[in-house]
């Protein structure tokens, strides 16, 4: 379920969380050219802000961070085009991106902004999709779309598309580091070699670990996409290394990478870690697991309202 305000308007904006996978293992090669994986996705507090307003003459994207697309193949306006497709809405849509998810980091944050779309556009007049409409260009999009329609944490099947949401009490605070260059997917599963496919027995036992607490769940946390990914970045045990030296419990690549998630014994010992790192040439973030709905939802009326009126 997402977060919904009750009204209805021509402008609306959705917090857009990033995830980081904690499990995830690749159990072999399909025959339509994709690989079967399994992961556990969970949604962090680090989130990109995307407003949607419609009314326009044809879709458009601004956003001030320089390495985000501002043309079609971005995923958000490729997002925008297919839901206008679909339902056959008017104009366009002014999309403006307030970009805190770093680009091509292993955190899902161009497939966070496309669901903010096919989630916000819900909200304006003549943009309304169907649940199973909705999910099915969720997954046309992207496999880790589907994830930010839904609930964190979350169980990925087949290529990602296939999402169940996960029930857990456990909350974790997490550093991430990112080296500040980009991995690309396709590169990375490249890479892998028949040796490097699980058997999906790694994630189940962190999906146990979850019902027994933070440490069971450092203890079980596992990337099948790390020795590939090694295989193009050495440094990846660098970082590794250093987040686990300066406090961290254990520490994993997100995704395809590059961003490497430490996950602490408490928020005030991230902090601490840091701090411990502040001199590594790498973009640091302190953050925390969300559990319940990966988008919300605002009216940009309803906003107003609540603050008296003020801009």
């Amino acid at each position: 379920m997402l977060a919904f305000s009750p009204f209805h308007g021509r402008r609306v904006t959705v917090r857009a969380r990033a995830k980081v996978n904690l499990g995830l293992e690749v159990l072999g090669r399909r025959a339509d050219g994709y690989h079967e994986l399994r992961s556990l996705m969970w949604a962090i507090e680090l989130a990109d802000r995307v407003t949607i307003e419609s009314g326009h003459p044809d879709i458009s994207l601004a956003c001030a961070t320089a390495d985000v697309p501002r043309t079609p193949d971005n995923l958000a306006w490729k997002a925008a085009g297919l839901v206008r497709e679909a339902t056959r809405a008017p104009g366009g849509l002014r999309i403006e991106i307030d970009k805190r998810i770093p680009v091509a980091a292993g955190l899902g944050g161009g497939s966070a902004d496309a669901a903010a779309v096919l989630a916000g556009v819900g909200r304006l007049p003549g943009w309304q999709l169907g649940i199973r409409r909705r999910t099915a260009l969720a997954v046309a999009i992207g496999m880790d779309v589907p994830f930010f329609l839904g609930q964190s944490p979350a169980l990925a099947r087949g290529r990602g598309e296939t999402v169940r949401g996960i029930a857990t009490g456990t909350s974790l605070a997490l550093v991430l580091a990112n080296p500040g260059f980009p991995l690309a997917t396709r590169e990375v599963y490249g890479r892998l070699e028949p040796s490097d496919y699980g058997d999906g027995t790694r994630v189940d036992a962190l999906l146990r670990a979850l019902r027994r607490g933070v440490e069971a769940v450092a203890a079980a946390v596992t990337n099948g996409l790390e020795r590939p990914a090694a295989r193009l970045w050495p440094g990846l045990a660098d970082v590794k290394a250093a987040l686990r030296e300066a406090g961290c419990l254990a520490t994993l690549m997100s995704g395809s990478g590059p961003t490497v998630v430490g996950i602490a014994p408490s928020h005030r010992t991230a902090l601490r870690i840091r701090d411990r790192l502040a001199a590594r040439p790498w973009r640091l973030w302190v953050t925390r697991t969300v559990t319940g709905p990966v988008l919300t939802v605002r009216d940009a009326r309803a906003s107003r309202a609540r603050s008296g009126g003020r801009p």
